[in-house]
C-alpha cells in the first residue's frame, strides 16, 4: 500500500528553514525566522497528530475480545 493511500494520510513534511541570505537583519515583523518558527510549530503538531492516528490504525485487536462470543 502506498503511503498516500494509507488511512492516516501521508506523513507531514517539515518546513524548509530560511536560507542564509533570506533575513535582512532589519527587524522585520514578522521576520522570516518568526515565520519559520510558526511553520515548525504547526509541523510538529501535525506530525504528532499523524503519529497518533497511525498508532491507532495499527493497533492490534484486543486479545481479550472473543470474535465468536455472541453474548
Amino acid at each position: 500500500m502506498a503511503e498516500t493511500d494509507m488511512p492516516d494520510g501521508p506523513r507531514p513534511v517539515p518546513p524548509e528553514p530560511p536560507g542564509p541570505n533570506e533575513c535582512c537583519e532589519s527587524g522585520c515583523d514578522p521576520c522570516v525566522h518568526d515565520l519559520y518558527a510558526d511553520a515548525l510549530r504547526e509541523y510538529r503538531a501535525a506530525l504528532s497528530a499523524w503519529e497518533k492516528r497511525r498508532a491507532g490504525a495499527a493497533a492490534p485487536p484486543r486479545r481479550d475480545a472473543d470474535p465468536t462470543d455472541k453474548t
